[in-house]
């Protein structure tokens, strides 16, 4: 496997913001030789990113036959557009070493779980405005923008509105001093525009932390768009359930449910079908 970390630094990134590849050490002795690469990015209310949503699942996604990378973006105090312009960084590194990796340049899918579901989704929204390719490239062509672009989107228990269904702390450490100002426009069921790219969304009906209808609401924006989305909900199983399974089981919660284990595979045979 090669194994690689890389500093990430845009205006406003706390000293530990990085990026780590995983990849599947290429070899002429197997078939398979460019693979699709699914980017994580961890949740925890963009207060932390969660060690429990990130190596284990990249790691699971290897297991499945990708390249993975995750993604320590920063969190509170750094505000929004900083943790936005790390993930679009993150894409340009991938993109820039896919040769050498073998990775699949145009099977780039971004997963996020929770408050990095609120991410990896912001970013599906917002890759293609001027900013994010003026900070990043220093151009707004749409040609330079077609680096930019995400080719894929998975999200796991989203935070996605901030309105009647909010999870209000994310917003809040999100958007610092700017919260009444900006929430309405990180209010991502208001964002979904034509250039969010294909969909998978798991959620719990019983998440008592951020509810299912953010997943919902984000569904049916997706669907007015016309943009192709799986779209699951399973019965029960509390916030934060990472894998679901004894993998991913913290000191202090139950996550492990087995009828929500089944998640990655449903997840990964959606993949396979586009990449």
């Amino acid at each position: 496997m090669i194994y690689k970390e890389f500093s990430i630094t845009e205006e406003g990134s706390l000293d530990y913001a990085k990026l780590t590849v995983y990849i599947q050490q290429p070899s002429d002795s197997l078939k398979i030789t460019k693979r699709p690469l699914v980017l994580l990015c961890p949740g925890g209310g963009y207060e932390y990113t969660s060690d429990r949503e990130a190596e284990p699942m990249a790691l699971s996604f290897m297991a499945k036959g990708f390249n993975a990378a995750v993604l320590r973006y920063s969190c509170a105090p750094a505000v929004f557009p900083t943790a936005l312009l790390e993930l679009g960084r993150s894409i340009l590194i991938i993109r820039e070493h896919a040769d050498e990796w073998e990775v699949d340049k145009d099977a780039i899918i971004v997963e996020g779980c929770s408050a990095g579901g609120h991410l990896a989704a912001n970013y599906a929204c917002m890759w293609k405005r001027d900013f994010v390719s003026k900070a990043l490239l220093g151009n707004t062509s749409d040609e330079i923008k077609e680096k930019l672009r995400p080719n894929g989107l998975l999200l796991c228990y989203p935070v996605i509105t901030s309105g009647e269904f909010a999870h209000q702390g994310s917003f809040e450490h999100l958007l610092g001093d700017k919260y009444e100002e900006k929430k309405e426009e990180l209010s991502l069921e208001k964002c979904v525009n034509k250039d969010v790219p294909k969909t998978f969304i798991w959620h719990t009906f019983t998440d008592g932390c951020v509810p299912v209808e953010n997943s919902l609401l984000f569904a049916t924006a997706l669907k007015r768009e016309n943009i192709n989305t799986e779209l699951h909900i399973f019965p029960e199983g509390e916030h934060g359930l990472s894998l679901a399974n004894d993998l991913t089981l913290s000191n202090w919660g139950n996550e492990v449910v087995p009828e929500v284990e089944v998640w990655i595979d449903l997840a990964t045979n959606w993949l396979k079908k586009f990449f």
